[in-house]
């Protein structure tokens, strides 16, 4: 981790998707027992990446077991959550700088503050959970995210910058619209304030 931490990168996938022995390897150290059974669990990105095929392979036997079906957000579930990211980020003060919410996962930047990011990820997790049944079809029941998720703890200018740019081309990388989201701030080069 760096001296100084001036923002965050968070990332976190939806339910079913990036599972505890995910063949990429995972950055959960636990499964449930039923979900073990898919494999053995690897600590961390593997070096060596399994293909596309392995990973479809493993998905399908994993929606055989999983107690709910996985979630591919529609068009109309990226908008409520996006929603519920302004209200959220607006009631905490966060500064967005960034943001992508694609069909599995989502990504944001975020200048440091007095929340952790594992506080980030937990509030803005929650209000999208709850956003979500009240404005679409998702029954109440179905658990909307992966619990926890990741973060890159970023110390300099450019690193925000270099996150910045991999955020907002996520969306076209996966076959969507570019997104703008109100709540996202850009980023200025705080704190040296070097415009770019």
């Amino acid at each position: 981790m760096p001296g100084r931490v001036l923002a965050h990168h968070l990332i976190w996938t939806g339910y079913g998707h990036w599972l505890p022995n995910d063949p990429r390897g995972s950055g959960s150290p636990a499964a449930q027992d039923i979900i073990a059974a898919l494999g053995p669990l690897h600590f961390g990105r593997k070096t060596q990446q399994p293909s596309r095929v392995e990973v479809k392979e493993f998905y399908s036997r994993a929606d055989e077991i999983l107690k709910y079906p996985r979630i591919s957000f529609s068009d109309d579930h990226i908008q409520t959550i996006a929603q519920s990211y302004a209200e959220t980020i607006r009631s905490q003060g966060y500064t967005c700088y960034a943001c992508a919410i694609l069909r599995d996962h989502t990504h944001l930047v975020i200048r440091a503050h007095r929340d952790s990011a594992e506080t980030m990820i937990d509030i803005l997790q929650r209000s999208s959970r709850l956003a979500l049944p009240k404005n679409s079809d998702l029954p109440i029941d179905h658990p909307v995210w992966c619990e926890g998720g990741w973060k890159v703890f970023l110390g300099t200018a450019d690193e925000i910058w270099t996150r910045v740019r991999y955020v907002e081309r996520n969306p076209i990388k996966e076959g969507l619209s570019a997104q703008r989201w109100e709540f996202v701030t850009p980023y200025d080069g705080w704190p040296m304030n070097k415009k770019r």
